[in-house]
């Protein structure tokens, strides 16, 4: 039998609460009040007590990025909004949007007051149009109700600018971000500094993804623990997942942290008999197999059977088909999206494409899988930024699964 469970960021989907009176009728901005009344530091610390952590794949704690710049010395601060949501397989923060959009934008104006932010930043995936001009009419109805007011220091309103991308899946790495909002080309900067210390415009910032933002309202409304009521000790509340490929349901689903991958599947649909494969995590994710559909969609879970989370792409793969193709059209992507500012990921990302493209054909020379081992080694170990550094992430899982047999083709 599947699991039905109580869906928490995802509660209003189904009317898609769109209009600000509805949404305050149901309880919204109770959280962005509360903060008003106990101040940011308060604020910041329920929110460290409720061991949220960033849900855009880093998992970073929420409460020690927005400490570190609530405390930081400069008093010009940041706080930006990723809705560049480019990992092929992911569409979770659209539905996010698109079903509670003041959910996350009083997250993000929590945030804002606890950090005491000069201005805020919506940075959105250049193909959201619709996503972009809904964050638009929504900020304007939030403004016009006065709820900007009193945020930024000094008491003065908060701005707040939408800034769309160019379509560039690098721009979804925090630093190349700055730098596109900047109006510079979206390149990622070499760490430390890091981003609470020096960050956009070279001042403290603070940077979340949609389903992070959201998580805020009922943590701050309802302390700390409401999150940790949901999911596992080390991964509390709830994940949002992308779930496609060979499924009935393909949608994005909300289960809490700990939730079987096997259930999950189910709930889309899909028969794990009936599955080769999941690639779990997106483009930069881990090819996992029915051996370990048992899996606790938890960040330990899935760090004990060496796979992540990522953003929460779940992609699965009937039996009927080559992996190797699928991952030949993993590498185009890659060597398509890198930027080209380092080395190991602009020239590793293109050889590691064609030796992909060799190997989905069926013409390996047999030394492929060797070349492709140390390549990825290289990429890992000296490229700039997550991109190059997790490019060969799944293709590295396919061939460990290609040694023990694991594959239908």
């Amino acid at each position: 039998m599947i699991a039905v469970h109580e869906a928490v960021l995802l509660r209003r989907r189904q009317n898609k609460q769109r209009d600000l009176k509805a949404y305050t009728a149901s309880g919204g901005l109770t959280a962005l009040a509360k903060a008003h009344s106990i101040g940011p530091e308060e604020t910041v610390r329920i929110l460290t007590d409720s061991g949220l952590v960033g849900r855009g794949g880093a998992a970073f704690p929420a409460g020690r990025k927005w400490e570190s710049v609530r405390t930081a010395a400069d008093p010009t601060r940041y706080v930006v909004l990723n809705t560049d949501e480019s990992e092929p397989g992911t569409f979770k923060d659209r539905v996010m949007i698109e079903s509670d959009p003041f959910m996350v934008l009083e997250g993000l104006l929590i945030a804002c007051y606890a950090v005491s932010a000069s201005c805020a930043y919506i940075y959105v995936r250049g193909e959201y149009g619709g996503i972009a001009e809904l964050l638009e009419r929504s900020l304007d109805e939030l403004r016009r109700a006065g709820h900007l007011d009193g945020i930024a220091p000094g008491g003065r309103p908060l701005p707040v600018e939408v800034r769309h991308g160019g379509g560039a899946y690098i721009c979804g790495e925090e630093t190349a971000l700055f730098r596109s909002i900047e109006g510079y080309r979206g390149e990622p900067m070499a760490k430390p500094p890091f981003p609470t210390v020096a960050g956009l415009f070279r001042k403290p910032t603070v940077v979340n993804n949609v389903e992070t933002m959201a998580n805020v309202p009922d943590i701050i409304a309802f302390g700390a623990k409401t999150l940790r009521s949901r999911g596992t000790e080390r991964s509390p509340g709830t994940k949002l997942f992308s779930v496609s490929g060979h499924v009935a349901r393909p949608d994005t689903y909300e289960v809490p942290f700990g939730t079987p991958l096997k259930e999950l599947l189910e709930l889309a649909g899909a028969r794990a008999d009936d599955l080769q494969a999941v690639l779990l995590g997106g483009a930069a994710g881990t090819f996992v197999f029915p051996k370990d559909f048992d899996l606790a969609l938890s960040y330990e879970g899935v760090a004990e059977r060496k796979a992540t989370l990522g953003s929460g792409a779940v992609i699965a793969f009937d039996r009927q088909t080559n992996l190797w193709q699928v991952a030949e059209r993993l590498g185009r992507f890659f060597a398509h999206e890198s930027c080209g500012q380092c080395v190991p990921c602009r020239v590793g990302t293109r050889r590691q494409h064609e030796m992909l493209e060799t190997l989905a054909n069926g013409h390996g020379r047999g030394d492929e899988r060797s070349l492709l081992l140390r390549l990825s080694q290289v990429m890992t170990d000296a490229s700039i930024c997550g991109l190059g550094q997790t490019a060969a992430t799944a293709v590295r899982s396919l061939m460990d699964a290609e040694s023990a047999g694991l594959l239908a083709h």
